[in-house]
């Protein structure tokens, strides 16, 4: 059985507990955690961010954390200033929403 490495799991960890406080550095300024209750497909489609960009290498390793922080938090951003651009502009594959597991576990 094939598992995600601790670098992803950490990636993941740091970014879902900076989101979920309030105090990412990345969104100084941006009043986002209403979205929690009242905008979560924000949320949503912030995470599914995160997980359609970031690279991992052969050994698990992830590449980019910076850099796909940075294009989850843009989206945040962008959805709570409409005055704000994300650059470079998102592709269709970086905002792709995948479908969920089945209900049932397979194991």
């Amino acid at each position: 059985m094939m598992k995600l490495s601790n670098s992803f799991s950490g990636a993941l960890r740091t970014f879902a507990y900076f989101m979920a406080s309030g105090s990412h550095y990345m969104l100084e300024g941006v009043n986002y955690l209403d979205l929690y209750g009242e905008e979560p497909s924000a949320i949503e489609q912030a995470y599914a961010i995160f997980a359609n960009v970031i690279e991992l290498d052969e050994n698990g390793q992830v590449l980019n954390a910076q850099y796909v922080q940075k294009r989850a938090a843009d989206y945040i951003r962008s959805y709570c200033d409409s005055a704000f651009k994300a650059e470079p502009p998102y592709q269709g594959w970086e905002l792709e929403l995948h479908e969920p597991p089945s209900l049932q576990d397979k194991i």
